[in-house]
């Protein structure tokens, strides 16, 4: 009797897990049409921003996107005409002129896909960061993603209206927005703001078919990051060392691929899918084997992270205790 009994617990808790998460779980799952659509991007000329604008092109999407260098703009327009034969729009706006972001919003059109991507971070410990870096990332990383929102949602709001199709925002962060990183106190800071914004918008945005993915990529081979991992904290590039560098390709495809599917945490590495399980929490989940995932390894995930910082830590005393010892 004791092998039937234990052998349907484990069938039939995992059926009724999945059956009460199939009744409860909100958003709905959702795909989202990406071809012959309108994605407007920020920081669309470099980096991960120009590999998302081109994946979206190649997928037949309508594509403009914004920066501040007008010269590094047309150079990635050529770049996605080259490599694509599409036509794309360029806007040169600096994301903290909330003027100059609506004028480009409403000379772009009415907008179905929306990825602010744009977003700065000075690799320091919170002590040596100066007043004028800490204004700069609430500056750009906050204000300049609220600015955006604020010239771009009325009117893919009104849109539904219209057509009935469902639309996305994306806000581009980090892994930072799951966890704390020495070194990037104030850019953390930033990123937890962006996911506590994303979590609200899309209980106010749901009802007019706006769904919101914050996009969670870990070190990417970018010209700004490698210039910061240059100039961060030693300490900091030796707590990173265990982490695998990733294209701008690579994590542009999971992007889109995750924009399409409505998914609120996109993450780019098997690192990232622990975190963002283990930090789940409160976020909205429309994917029933992901919510499975969250309920049913959330301990385990937290041992895991328990595991994972007290390795941090121990990187931490060690290297401080060597660098006291080497200075006296």
């Amino acid at each position: 009797m004791a092998p039937i009994v234990f052998f349907a617990g484990v069938v039939l808790a995992p059926a009724f897990l999945l059956l009460t998460l199939f009744i409860i779980l909100r958003p709905r799952p959702i795909k989202i049409p990406i071809k012959g659509r309108h994605v407007f991007i920020t920081g669309g000329s470099s980096g991960i921003g120009l590999a998302i604008a081109r994946r979206a092109a190649m997928e037949g999407a309508r594509v403009s996107i914004l920066a501040r260098d007008l010269a590094r703009l047309r150079a990635a327009r050529d770049d996605i005409c080259r490599t694509t034969g599409a036509e794309v729009a360029i806007y040169s706006a600096d994301v903290r002129d909330f003027a100059a972001v609506s004028e480009a919003v409403a000379a772009a059109g009415t907008i179905d896909l929306l990825v602010s991507n744009v977003g700065v971070g000075f690799g320091k410990v919170f002590k040596e960061t100066t007043i004028e870096e800490i204004r700069c990332q609430l500056d750009v990383n906050i204000l300049g993603t609220m600015y955006l929102l604020k010239a771009a949602l009325p009117a893919m709001k009104s849109a539904y209206s219209k057509d009935g199709l469902p639309r996305s925002v994306c806000f581009t962060t980090s892994s930072g927005a799951l966890v704390g990183v020495y070194g990037y106190a104030v850019y953390c800071a930033t990123n937890y703001s962006i996911r506590g914004l994303a979590e609200a918008l899309q209980m106010e945005l749901l009802e007019d078919n706006i769904h919101v993915s914050t996009f969670l990529p870990g070190d990417v081979d970018t010209e700004t990051g490698n210039q910061d991992r240059r100039t961060r904290p030693e300490l900091t590039n030796i707590m990173a060392d265990s982490t695998a560098m990733q294209t701008t390709d690579e994590v542009a495809i999971l992007a889109i691929e995750g924009i399409k599917a409505g998914k609120f945490q996109i993450t780019t590495s098997v690192l990232g899918q622990m975190m963002a399980i283990a930090s789940s929490g409160f976020s909205p989940q429309r994917s029933f084997l992901m919510a499975f995932l969250e309920v049913a390894g959330a301990g385990l995930m937290r041992l895991v992270g328990l595991c994972v910082i007290a390795s941090w830590y121990n990187t931490i005393t060690a290297y401080k205790a060597k660098a006291r010892r080497t200075s006296a």
